[in-house]
């Protein structure tokens, strides 16, 4: 009998251990997610239970409290946040122990980001700058972080981690971009009463970091209401997420790291595919080839995005202004510029604010798929293309080598945003 409870433990559960620390889980698992949500959202006898589970609206019993008030607004605001955080946390430590850690490399994400957004905005106000559809420039300018990260861990260790470190500080810095435009041309109400509150939490969290206090119960009551404040301020509410992490002690990032890294990677990431990628195909996509805001949208993100980064990153490079990351070349920075082109949800959420109309909404979120599946399919093969040649890895790369021994008690499996 425990024979065969062993045996059933080793043909079980032994693989699927194995499968949560394999490099690709992630990637693999954010992809099963959407391919799954837009299966059950096209098929008659699922579509209306599935796309109804994201609609399901909470009842708040204080009246004058806003919160989230759907399951889909929960995930994307609240769990989000804790996305944010982690990757925000890895970013710090880059910045002052790691691969960001001088000028010159900390630079070069910043403006990669830039280029990333002004090209693709460029790009669909050529199609779209003198039609009803113009207000649509700041849906390619976003690169999904979630998604792009998940495409890249396929590719597993034989990419350089000074790469991954790379595209998660472009994505960062090209989601808060995203988050500030919306903020500024988007958004109908803006709260300055909630946006002053943020204000002077943002000036405590500097404050307690700066005179050395470790309390996490301090960090996290901030950072609570910063988070509350920023959410009824009108400005996208996973911004607290990154400013919290940024605000954490140095020494604190490791144990809190691997509290989250399971559950964002294997709880809350694949539950953000299954909630935003829910999309109702259309029957005929004729509209949708024909449409200026299908061209725009497509070649912002395929085109535009890559150029951006790429362009922007060279001259920078080529000025001393910036330096390349370690261990990595031109070619190589360029197949992470085409996985920038990954747009998805945010740019999902800037088209729905740009789009009153139904029947363009559509136009545009079918768009984004195509350029996000596109970009993601182009750069996935142009990265392991490099990796057959030998070209992206020749000597294995130790993360963090800068800083490792400072931080000797690191879990392994937290030693990067995505798992290698």
């Amino acid at each position: 009998m425990n024979n065969k409870k062993s045996k059933i433990v080793t043909h079980i559960f032994t693989p699927l251990r194995d499968f949560f620390k394999d490099s690709r889980a992630g990637g693999i698992l954010l992809i099963c997610c959407t391919a799954l949500s837009l299966i059950l959202s096209n098929i008659n006898a699922t579509s209306d239970w599935y796309l109804g589970l994201w609609k399901i609206e909470f009842t708040i019993p204080v009246n004058w409290l806003h919160f989230p008030e759907s399951s889909l607004l929960f995930i994307n605001d609240v769990l989000m946040t804790f996305f944010f955080f982690l990757v925000g946390m890895e970013i710090k430590r880059e910045l002052t122990i790691g691969e960001l850690a001088s000028v010159k490399k900390s630079l070069l994400p910043v403006l990669a980001a830039l280029g990333g957004m002004i090209c693709p905005a460029i790009i669909f106000s050529l199609f779209n700058g003198n039609t009803p559809y113009a207000k649509g420039w700041g849906i390619p300018m976003a690169t999904d972080i979630a998604f792009s990260l998940g495409i890249l861990s396929l590719l597993g260790d034989k990419v350089p981690v000074q790469l991954k470190i790379f595209l998660a500080a472009l994505a960062i810095i090209d989601d808060l971009g995203a988050i500030i435009t919306i903020a500024v041309f988007y958004t109908a109400s803006f709260n300055m009463v909630y946006f002053g509150l943020a204000l002077v939490l943002i000036l405590g969290l500097v404050f307690i970091n700066k005179v050395n206090i470790k309390s996490m119960s301090l960090y996290l009551l901030i950072g609570v209401l910063l988070w509350y404040c920023l959410f009824n301020s009108g400005i996208h509410a996973t911004i607290a997420g990154v400013i919290m992490a940024f605000a954490m002690p140095l020494d604190q990032i490791a144990r809190v790291e691997h509290k989250l890294f399971h559950p964002v990677n294997f709880f809350i990431m694949p539950l953000f595919a299954l909630a935003n990628t829910g999309i109702v195909l259309p029957n005929s996509f004729q509209n949708i080839y024909t449409s200026t805001i299908s061209f725009g949208v497509i070649a912002g993100l395929v085109i535009g995005k890559p150029l951006g980064i790429f362009l922007f990153s060279f001259l920078a490079v080529k000025s001393k202004v910036a330096s390349l990351p370690s261990n990595s070349k031109w070619s190589q920075l360029f197949g992470i510029g085409l996985l920038g082109g990954i747009g998805f949800t945010m740019s999902i959420f800037t088209a729905s604010l740009s789009y009153a109309d139904v029947q363009l909404l559509v136009i545009a979120k079918v768009a984004i798929i195509v350029a996000s599946v596109t970009s993601s399919v182009i750069g996935f093969m142009y990265l392991n293309a490099f990796r057959q040649k030998g070209s992206l890895s020749n000597e294995p790369v130790h993360e963090f080598s800068s800083s490792v021994e400072n931080f000797e008690n690191f879990p392994p499996e937290i030693s990067q945003i995505v798992p290698q």
